[in-house]
């Protein structure tokens, strides 16, 4: 094991781990559609960015939603710069696993895409997912505009009422404006479509879009 014991909490940056000035080398192109990871993006398409637990299963919910142009998975959230995969792990860099989202605003709302996050995973369990335990596990959406973050507080509200009459504790999602985004390593990347028996780790907590039709892949 890269460490023995994970930290329960955030460091702060000067109890951080460095990282590094450059970006580690991952995929050129997504795995299922062939589209570029970095961009260019197309004209008039927006990102989103989400942390929902361990980010295999997490990316796998969102690049099946029609509308999704190319999804990736990295790290965010946290003061090291350029972490590797072992470093996150180690939860001395503070980032969360996550998911860059890059979709046609036209096709699909990025209202229905926070309702996909909230019906892929259970958002009340803090520094966790199941059996996932560690900061890199949280809950998280970070917000790349004020639009996005107003519409992701609406929906975390109504989320939190139907969640709460089911008897479910308060959501424990973190709402940010987005911070740096770190592309993981290669070998992440879409991984459960090259590996279609890997790990998952993800449920929901059965509790199906209140304000629409539910959105979240199956």
């Amino acid at each position: 094991m890269f460490f023995s014991r994970k930290p329960a909490t955030i460091p702060a940056a000067a109890e951080a781990l460095p990282g590094r000035p450059d970006p580690i080398p991952t995929a050129e192109r997504h795995f299922v559609n062939g589209n570029p990871l970095k961009g260019p993006y197309p004209e008039g398409y927006e990102t989103a960015i989400f942390g929902l637990g361990c980010f295999w299963g997490a990316e796998r919910a969102f690049w099946r939603l029609e509308g999704v142009w190319v999804t990736a998975v990295g790290y965010a959230a946290g003061p090291t710069p350029n972490p590797t995969y072992e470093e996150v792990c180690s939860g001395r860099t503070g980032h969360n696993e996550v998911v860059l989202v890059v979709y046609d605003p036209a096709r699909i709302s990025y209202e229905a895409l926070v309702r996909a996050f909230f019906e892929s995973h259970d958002p009340t369990q803090g520094m966790r997912q199941g059996n996932d335990v560690g900061t890199q596990y949280r809950s998280g959406i970070y917000a790349t505009s004020p639009a996005q973050r107003e519409a992701a507080e609406s929906v975390k509200a109504t989320y939190e009422g139907a969640l709460k009459a089911r008897g479910f504790g308060p959501i424990t999602t973190e709402i940010l404006d987005a911070p740096p985004f770190y592309f993981a390593e290669d070998y992440h990347q879409q991984y459960l479509a090259k590996n279609p028996r890997g790990y998952c780790g993800l449920g929901g907590t059965g509790v199906s879009c209140p304000i629409g039709v539910g959105v979240a892949a199956e």
